[in-house]
């Protein structure tokens, strides 16, 4: 009897596992919008997203500074590799090709040093974390170290 019960129970809740899914739907790239709700903040997404922090306008170097590239690859090794590549390929984290053709570089360097706000009110993060199940810890960076590893990135992605 015991058997055939939990033969019945194993049966209904494979049967449940087996039905979910992501039902998620992926984030498009489309017209930016920013509107304001009371708990979440939507806000435009892509490379017109600066993201939510104290970011507005960050100068690049061109060509690509150097030292800040040797500065945020030892960044990257010390606190970020555990979590992400440098391909395409989702770790803890997402990967880190393609980032700085995706989102701007006030977007990156306020999810960097504004993190917590960031994947609690910014959609576009918040996807992200969707789909990686895990929130990004703050590394507790400064400005200059996520400038440096932002340019480390744009070196990744094969910016000159």
């Amino acid at each position: 009897m015991n058997t055939k019960i939990f033969s019945l129970v194993a049966g209904i809740s494979v049967l449940l596992f087996s039905s979910c899914g992501n039902t998620q739907q992926p984030v498009k790239e489309t017209t930016p919008a920013v509107v304001t709700k009371t708990d979440t903040v939507v806000v435009s997404q892509g490379l017109n997203s600066k993201g939510i922090g104290r970011f507005k306008d960050v100068v690049l170097t061109h060509p690509l500074n150097a030292e800040m590239t040797e500065k945020g690859n030892s960044i990257f090794d010390a606190k970020c590799s555990a979590c992400h590549k440098l391909t395409s390929e989702k770790l803890v984290g997402p990967g880190w090709k393609g980032i700085t053709d995706r989102r701007s570089p006030e977007w990156v360097m306020n999810f960097i040093t504004n993190t917590a706000v960031m994947l609690d009110k910014d959609l576009v993060a918040q996807a992200e974390v969707a789909t990686c199940i895990v929130r990004m810890p703050s590394q507790d960076l400064s400005d200059e170290q996520a400038r440096q590893i932002l340019e480390f990135m744009r070196k990744n992605d094969g910016k000159q």
